[in-house]
Formats: structure tokens, sequence, C-alpha cells
């Protein structure tokens, strides 16, 4: 029996090679062995950007031409739109119910997100809540397998513990549990080697960037500051132009090559970064032109979209009637 996966994003802007490594090229995978759902979710990208609507809004096209471009197939994959799918919201508010104000805050990954965003004391009610949406999304679609990081793991926990509060109202099995699919690559680095790769901490390479921009970065990046001569032997850990070829060069056995001169003395940092940058150009540039060919024809794009988005409501009009039933609220049908 094929697992059943659910994976997305929030589009807030356009994606990068974080995303890449850390999950779009494991849905290009995925799509060969599983029944894959990959959800736009955009009432999730509100949760900070309320008061900045447009930022979610404008991108979800940019989000649904990223995907197509690095080989998502929507034969193979439904892809969706969150806020087009009425089960979704009402899942969140039967949901809502069985948590409380306090196992929200507790969520290591909610603290974690609220600390990094600066929020203080204005944090939105949305924002701290989203736990509960990304419930209502897993269930609404029997998800058993989730796609996450690590950072990621207390969210597919806190789904499961609201499957069983409400299979045990139910006094049946309504929801099913899900499992999580760690990502081989959980965590990269941005072009500056400060912190993981985000758009808005602008050190990210999106899958748009030209040859330019992905010039300018590897340049930029972080090698070792003690590695002053060529002749002298230097450090791989910690070094961002090492991080990327690992994550991105097609040989590992040259990547390993490369590092056992390095470290003896020999090896330039310019040469370093240039063979990144033919690795980062080769890979972009497919991606790139393809992704611009599907921004030129948005009704394509639309239409994609809303062809998966009637998929999935089908699939998850199901699932909240069974709740629904669950909560004794079915009285009119």
């Amino acid at each position: 029996m094929q697992q059943k996966v659910l994976t997305g994003d929030r589009p807030t802007g356009p994606l990068h090679l974080g995303h890449y490594v850390g999950s779009l090229k494991q849905r290009v995978e995925l799509q060969n062995t599983s029944s894959q759902t990959v959800l736009i979710a955009d009432l999730q990208g509100l949760t900070d950007n309320g008061h900045t609507p447009r930022k979610v809004s404008d991108n979800i096209l940019n989000v649904l031409a990223d995907y197509l471009a690095v080989g998502i197939d929507p034969e193979r994959t439904t892809i969706c739109l969150q806020s087009a799918l009425p089960a979704l919201s009402e899942l969140t508010m039967y949901y809502s119910n069985l948590v409380t104000v306090s196992r929200l805050q507790r969520n290591p990954t909610v603290k974690a997100e609220i600390a990094s965003k600066k929020f203080g004391s204005s944090i939105p009610a949305g924002f701290l809540s989203y736990p509960i949406s990304q419930a209502a999304d897993i269930t609404a679609f029997r998800a058993t397998l989730v796609p996450v990081g690590d950072d990621q793991l207390p969210m597919v926990e806190f789904t499961n513990e609201i499957v069983r509060k409400v299979n045990s109202v139910a006094g049946k099995e309504v929801l099913v549990e899900c499992r999580p699919l760690l990502s081989k690559v959980s965590r990269l680095p941005g072009v500056d080697g400060l912190a993981k790769m985000s758009k808005s901490l602008g050190n990210a390479l999106t899958l748009g960037s030209d040859e330019t921009q992905i010039r300018k970065a590897v340049k930029k990046m972080y090698t070792d500051p003690g590695h002053l001569r060529v002749e002298d032997p230097g450090n791989v850990e910690g070094n961002v132009v090492f991080t990327y070829l690992d994550a991105f060069y097609p040989e590992e056995a040259y990547v390993q090559l490369l590092k056992d001169r390095y470290e003896r003395g020999g090896l330039a940092d310019s040469r370093l970064k240039a063979i990144l940058e033919e690795c980062l150009q080769e890979l972009l540039r497919p991606i790139r032109e393809r992704r611009a060919e599907f921004l030129a024809d948005k009704a394509q794009l639309t239409d994609i979209l809303r062809a998966g988005t009637g998929k999935a409501h089908s699939e998850t009009e199901g699932i909240v009637q069974g709740v629904k039933a669950a909560f004794g609220l079915d009285i009119l049908g």
C-alpha cells in the first residue's frame, strides 16, 4: 500500500536552494513511490503577515512555478491551495477546542520561531495556533508520512496527540496517525554562513537567481579565515563552500578529494569557489529557464492550481464530515 504524503510551503517569497536540497528534491522522488499532496499554505503565510497580505498572495504562483520548474509533476502530485479548501479551516476550529494555550506555548518549534521573529508580547493568535492548522492539513489528507526537518518533529507529535483525542471523542478511528520523514539535509546555511538560508534574512539564493547573483553570492562565501596562502593547510569544518559542495556537487568522491587536498594545503579558495560556482550555475540554469517559462503563462499556472485544489477539495470534505460527526454536529447531514 502506498504511503500518503503531505508536504508544502508558506508562499511568502520565491523558494531557494535551502528548500531545494531540504525538501524539493525529495518531493520529486516521492511522487514516484507515494501518493503525494503538496499544499501551498497561504493561510499559514498570513499568520505573521496579516498586515502585509500581498506578500503572501503575490507569491502563490511564484511558489507553484518553483515546484514545476524543479520537476514536481501535477499529474503525479496533487498541488493545492490551502485557503481554497474550507475543510482545513473547519478542522482547525474543531481541533482548537481540544488544545490548551499552554500546550501551544510549550511547543519548542513555536517558541523558537516566536523568538526569531521578535514578536515580543504582540504574538498574533494565528501564529501561536498554527500547529493546529498544520494538524488539520495533515489529518485532512489522512497523511501517514510527513517530510520534515528535525526542528519540526514536535509538530508531528502534536498532530498525533490531536488524532488520539479526536478518536477518543469519537470512540473509533476517525483519523490516522502519521510519522515523520526526516530530510537528508535539514538545514542549509545562508550564503553569509551566519544562519540557515532564509528569505527573511536576505542570505538566500533563490531558484530564479541569475548568473551574476550566483557569482556574487559564491564570491562572498566564508571559507577558512586562517587559510591565508595556497600552500597553507585549511579547515573543512565550518567552511561554507564545502558545505554547499557536499549538498550540491554530484560526485561525492571528487568533493572528498578536494577536502583532502585543502586540508593538506595546495588548494586556493578562489579555485574552490570557482568549482562551486560552476556547479550552482549548471544546477540553477535549467530551473531558472523553466521557471520563467511557467511564469510567462499565469493562466496555465492558475488552471494547474485549480485542478489540484478541486481534487483535494473532494478528499478533504470526506474527512471533515467524519470529524464533525465525532463531535455530534452532523444533525443536518
